[in-house]
């Protein structure tokens, strides 16, 4: 006997693919983050991940946890990742990689007030802090704080004091929210 979602046509199960890929997947990619440490290690992770989870999704069960399944595929594809790209530093055995995996996934639904939280604390910030956040943390074309330096016209050592004392006063503002919150 077929699942009752065989029956669906392709076009339906693409689009609730794409749904619920879409709707997990800055979880996901935190997660990756979390396991790899490197936003385009993680990237590409998801990339491959994405496309396995595709080709197998004939095999997930609608009504099931998408998170929990998508969340096992890449760990495996990071876990290849790690053992393949020798571009880790750090190399984590597959004891260490297994307990790191289960413990962010414990942590996935923290991550979402933690976000809500750091996004209220960024819109409290100055337009130029809020800039100087954006080029250090989300601009991919910097290489590092060196050269956004450079970009600035301003010391390096400048900019390390700034970024310190910014990043202080969001995980103060952070924990503030996040007690309120729990209040």
């Amino acid at each position: 006997m077929l699942p009752d979602h065989a029956s669906e046509a392709p076009h339906e199960r693409h689009a609730e693919f794409v749904a619920v890929l879409t709707a997990t997947h800055g979880k996901l990619m935190g997660y990756l983050m979390s396991l790899l440490g490197r936003r385009q290690d993680a990237e590409d992770v998801l990339q491959r991940a994405s496309v396995l989870m595709w080709q197998k999704f004939a095999t997930f069960e609608p009504g099931t946890d998408f998170m929990a399944w998508a969340s096992t595929i890449c760990f495996y594809e990071a876990k290849n990742f790690i053992r393949l790209a020798a571009r880790s530093p750090v190399y984590f055995d597959d004891d260490l990689l297994a307990t790191l995996g289960s413990e962010r996934l414990e942590d996935l639904p923290a991550r979402e007030s933690r976000i809500q939280a750091l996004e209220t604390c960024l819109g409290k910030l100055g337009r130029e802090d809020q800039q100087l956040i954006r080029a250090a943390y989300l601009d991919s074309s910097a290489r590092g704080i060196t050269e956004l330096a450079v970009k600035m016209n301003r010391a390096p050592q400048t900019l390390y004091n700034k970024l310190n004392h910014l990043r202080r006063m969001l995980a103060e503002c952070v924990q503030r929210q996040l007690q309120e919150e729990h209040a």
